[in-house]
């Protein structure tokens, strides 16, 4: 079955003052339509046509040679659009609960700490990119034994963090695309008034899973 582009749940307006609904317009209905027709054409004909997005990442050297580059940058934008427009909500903001406040909190040192980071991966992110948290299970714990490390990177273009076998918890988009319209070129001032719409209640559930 073809990809589809998700539909918003929530209207385009409805992060606003934080992201206008122009870019919410151009962004999901222009541009995040345009990475799946691209996604659509590179799988037509191939044995992986039809598969889940993340499962032909993950086995993109089994595509034809010159689908490979197609797929990894409209299937990667595929993927990680459909997980941004969850990773929000008008309902947005304030901190996580539970394991995964925890885990920020052991990992980095703090909730404010963690973000500082985050929005350091995406200021320092050359051109265009998204910064990430992760879930890293390949990653040997001070036992041997297989853990399960978060950690914040960044990835280039619209790769996913999957293609380094990481499970991405959130991510956050610094192409200009996703800011310029109302933040121009202040991408710290975005990253920062981005906060207000992190659906962390999502982000707590991919943690779930993942762990």
């Amino acid at each position: 079955m073809a990809y589809e582009v998700p539909a918003l749940p929530y209207a385009h307006d409805a992060l606003e003052p934080h992201v206008d609904k122009a870019t919410m317009e151009f962004h999901h209905d222009k541009h995040h339509q345009a990475y799946v027709d691209k996604a659509n054409a590179a799988l037509e004909g191939t044995d992986l046509d039809g598969k889940d997005v993340r499962e032909v990442l993950e086995n993109l050297s089994s595509l034809p040679a010159d689908k490979q580059g197609p797929f990894r940058n409209n299937g990667g934008g595929h993927l990680n659009h459909s997980m941004f427009w969850e990773s929000m909500s008008p309902d947005g903001g304030g901190e996580p609960t539970g394991e995964l406040a925890d885990a920020l909190t052991a990992t980095f040192g703090s909730f404010d700490a963690f973000k500082e980071q985050f929005e350091a991966a995406g200021v320092g992110q050359f051109g265009s990119g998204w910064a990430w948290l992760v879930l890293d299970t390949s990653s040997p714990s001070a036992t041997g034994t297989r853990g399960a490390e978060l950690s914040i990177t960044s990835t280039a273009n619209q790769d996913s963090p999957v293609l380094e076998g990481k499970t991405p918890l959130l991510g956050n988009d610094v192409w200009e695309h996703a800011y310029y319209l109302q933040y121009q070129n202040k991408r710290p001032a975005y990253l920062k008034a981005w906060w207000n719409v992190v659906d962390w209640n999502k982000v707590a559930e991919r943690y779930s899973d993942a762990r």
